[in-house]
């Protein structure tokens, strides 16, 4: 698993995965494009053996208190592996060293793999959207995370009990927000999609 940042260079393979993952409702090439583009975006790629599995993407804002998870989607051979949570992990470590607050995001009602990924880093429901999804009528679950508990309790996760050398117990440093974790993810693009 190696996640960097996407370049408009990754824009073939990423269209690949989107057409893929989202068949009835792929962003144009145009549309993604202008997300790797802007400076309000923030995209990534997960790479394996130099091919691109995985992309997901934040819109936020410098300076705003809120972002939104736009995208997750890992190719349909790669997942079940953590690269989900991974490229989560990634967006929302960005969040957090932009200053945001709060993260939205939505997923479809009929992928309960990607709600689960996203309820156990700290997002809770706060409503739904009836028939978001179309042309499969299929309702959006919106759901939130606050950025300061999530770094709070990532931090309170990774932290590690060692002995060192005379027997006392020393805790290790906790990771990085933005260190990679195994698990799976799913698309919001304004929609949380294929992540399993």
């Amino acid at each position: 698993m190696s996640i960097r940042r996407a370049t408009t260079a990754d824009l073939g393979a990423i269209m690949t995965l989107e057409r893929a993952s989202f068949p009835t409702d792929a962003w144009s090439d145009a549309m993604m494009r202008e997300e790797l583009s802007s400076p309000h975006g923030w995209y990534v790629v997960d790479e394996s053996a130099g091919t691109v599995v995985g992309y997901a993407g934040l819109r936020a804002p410098r300076g705003s208190s809120d972002a939104d998870v736009q995208t997750i989607a890992i190719a349909e051979a790669s997942r079940g592996r953590g690269r989900g949570r991974a490229l989560l992990t990634a967006l929302l470590a960005e969040a957090a060293e932009r200053a945001v607050k709060q993260v939205f995001l939505e997923v479809r009602a009929d992928n309960p793999v990607a709600e689960a990924l996203y309820a156990s880093e700290g997002f809770a429901e706060i409503g739904r959207r009836p028939h978001y999804y179309q042309p499969d009528d299929v309702d959006a679950i919106v759901m939130q995370l606050d950025v300061r508990v999530w770094v709070h309790a990532r931090a309170g996760r990774t932290a590690e009990t060692t002995l060192n050398d005379t027997g006392a117990e020393r805790a290790e440093a906790p990771e990085s927000p933005g260190a990679s974790t195994p698990a799976d993810g799913d698309r919001p693009k304004s929609d949380a999609g294929a992540c399993t």
